[in-house]
């Protein structure tokens, strides 16, 4: 059973691919991402990690340490199952149930609440994350499917 909110997320990965995801390429999407923060002055945290490393660690005014714990909760979901955490809570909201009543999971470790993305390259799957938290759900994951449109449409510009 999918929804529709299912459905647009599952495009959303799929059209997100990238050709490559390099060390200046985490740069360059956590710098995105952190000018595209202050621009609107989202009290956030940005993480990339690829694999167990991670890349790129931003805390911008506004954010706590509770925060960071989000976004680890948050990044466990994508490492799991291989998708965002937010389609993860999606696919379970559209079951008529929650992440947290259902999947058995420790929720203290755990969380499928928006936000953290898969990094994609093709030939080789998800190699990694990029997560925001600090805003309404939704809005983090908007925010980090918005950068990585930006970066993959510096890619077909010739840029990074």
């Amino acid at each position: 059973m999918s929804s529709p909110e299912v459905l647009e997320i599952e495009a959303q990965e799929a059209r997100l691919t990238l050709p490559r995801f390099t060390y200046e390429d985490a740069w360059t999407l956590g710098t995105l991402l952190v000018g595209m923060a202050r621009e609107r002055r989202a009290p956030v945290a940005v993480d990339i990690r690829r694999g167990a490393q991670q890349l790129f660690h931003c805390a911008l005014p506004g954010s706590s340490a509770d925060n960071d714990a989000w976004i680890d909760r948050k990044r466990r979901v994508v490492e799991r199952y291989g998708v965002s955490s937010f389609l993860v809570g999606a696919r379970f909201r559209a079951k008529g149930t929650t992440f947290e009543a259902s999947s058995r999971l420790d929720p203290d470790r755990y969380a499928a609440h928006g936000g953290s993305f898969p990094v994609a390259v093709e030939g080789a799957g998800v190699i990694g994350s990029v997560t925001v938290s600090g805003l309404p759900q939704a809005e983090d994951h908007a925010l980090v499917v918005e950068a990585l449109e930006r970066l993959l449409g510096s890619y077909a510009d010739g840029g990074g």
